[in-house]
């Protein structure tokens, strides 16, 4: 069969290149149960004869889930996808490669790289897989890739275990007439496989009950503010009263406007039929069933503006949120698909690559956020200050930023207890103050008189 130009081989094992020993007619389609095609579910037994079954695309156009899928789907769009190979040393670091680069450029004719990513992981999200059909070159490179839909594409099996694909036209894809293709042909990434590991489940599967809860109340309230914000009711009277009277009244009581006074005469009563928002607490039914639809998506209620938004001065904890639960199992899994997809597994030439998502990019808005981490990594030497400057602000390298700096007293332990304590000289006897003497009075003159003085003379001179 011929896809894209190229005539593309029946395989019996297309991921191990073994010969075909099945005919198409042997192949069977997978059953996925009541996940498999989520384009109509019955929320209950009977529903759709009752025309109350869930329809992906009225689904999609509650607020809540159309909020969910875009902002998944964009966050990761925006993320740059590179080329990485693994070093001596296990480190991965950004490289090109003429078989691989161009890909990655540009996947496709019609279609930028952000704008792939985004069709591939919207797909998932609403459906439960993507499916990416490979363009080869007559190298057998990998030279574009084709999201499908869906809804066009279809798992098969066969007796002795191989996948293939069945596909519709698809135009945009090169695909002409419906046909089979082996699994070596298919990117096939798959939501949490919850019946078939060839069959994804979408999140929609688990809130579709809220979200058409929420259009259903949105509906109602369109419906009562198209009537003037008044409930239907009933108009009763005591007595007995004509059918020509009460269909006279009847118009009278419709074509009044909004805000003009009623007034019913022979004890006339108006007793409305349905609850008014406020007795329905619309409000809170719709947060709720908002809030239900961010839990099936993995999403902090806060990110589609649903409930109290936390403070921004704990941005950069929250994003770490809604990176890990949401974000993290899609990239990982779009980057393991990928390298399967293409031919990355294994090494080429003696150099392992793979692709990688830039998740520092969903910190590029936060300059206090960067500015901190780009500060601590130079300054605990985690990073030289070009490093810092290329990854954490985009600029380019300055003299002298090549190396990695730390101050010098950071010191290994087992190097300060290597060391020689430097020795000290002995300490000289503490000197013992003398014992305190009672200072010794003076006593005051004492004037023995004229008389003795003259005795004292003689003396004296004797």
């Amino acid at each position: 069969m011929r896809i894209l130009g190229l005539e593309i081989a029946w395989r019996g094992r297309a991921l191990t290149g073994g010969v075909r020993t099945t005919s198409p007619a042997a192949l069977a389609p997978v059953s996925g149960g009541r996940g498999w095609w989520p384009v109509v579910r019955e929320p209950f037994t009977g529903a759709w004869q009752q025309n109350q079954e869930i329809v992906v695309a009225d689904v999609l156009a509650y607020g809540p889930v159309f909020a969910c899928v875009t902002l998944i789907a964009q966050s990761i769009a925006k993320l740059s996808c590179r080329l990485v190979r693994q070093e001596g040393d296990g480190i991965w670091t950004a490289t090109s490669n003429p078989a691989f680069s161009p890909v990655l450029r540009k996947p496709n004719r019609y279609q930028t790289w952000q704008k792939f990513v985004e069709q591939w992981i919207t797909s998932k999200l609403i459906w439960g897989n993507a499916y990416v059909l490979k363009e080869r070159d007559a190298r057998g490179v990998v030279v574009g890739l084709y999201v499908l839909n869906p809804q066009r594409v279809r798992p098969l099996e066969a007796p002795d275990g191989a996948v293939y694909y069945a596909l519709d036209t698809q135009t945009l894809a090169g695909i002409q007439n419906s046909t089979v293709v082996p699994a070596s042909e298919i990117i096939h990434d798959p939501m949490v496989c919850l019946y078939h590991p060839l069959c994804g489940v979408s999140p929609i599967y688990a809130c579709g009950t809220a979200a058409m809860q929420g259009l259903a109340i949105q509906k109602s309230s369109t419906a009562l503010f198209a009537s003037n914000a008044q409930p239907p009711g009933v108009l009763t009277v005591p007595g007995p009263i004509s059918q020509a009277d009460a269909d006279a009244v009847q118009t009278q009581w419709h074509t009044r406007q909004a805000g003009y006074i009623a007034i019913l005469p022979s004890g006339m009563k108006y007793d409305p039929l349905a609850m008014n928002a406020v007795d329905a607490e619309l409000i809170k039914q719709l947060e709720w069933t908002g809030e239900d639809v961010a839990r099936c998506f993995h999403t902090p209620a806060f990110m589609i503006e649903i409930g109290t938004t936390p403070p921004y001065g704990n941005y950069a904890p929250l994003l770490q949120l809604f990176y890990s639960n949401a974000l993290q199992p899609l990239t990982t899994s779009f980057e393991a698909s990928y390298e399967e997809g293409v031919g990355l597994l294994l090494p080429i030439n003696g150099t392992q690559y793979g692709v990688e998502f830039d998740v520092d990019d969903l910190l590029w808005m936060d300059h206090e956020t960067r500015a901190k981490v780009a500060g601590d990594s130079i300054q605990h030497g985690a990073l030289s200050p070009n490093e810092a400057r290329r990854d954490y602000f985009g600029k380019g390298p300055m003299a002298g930023g090549e190396t990695a700096y730390l101050q010098e007293q950071n010191w290994p332990l087992a190097l300060l207890a290597q060391r020689e304590l430097p020795t000290r000289p002995p300490t000289p006897p503490t000197p013992v103050p003398p014992p305190d003497v009672a200072p010794v009075k003076s006593l005051p003159p004492i004037d023995l008189g004229e008389a003795a003085r003259e005795c004292f003379r003689r003396e004296w001179v004797a």
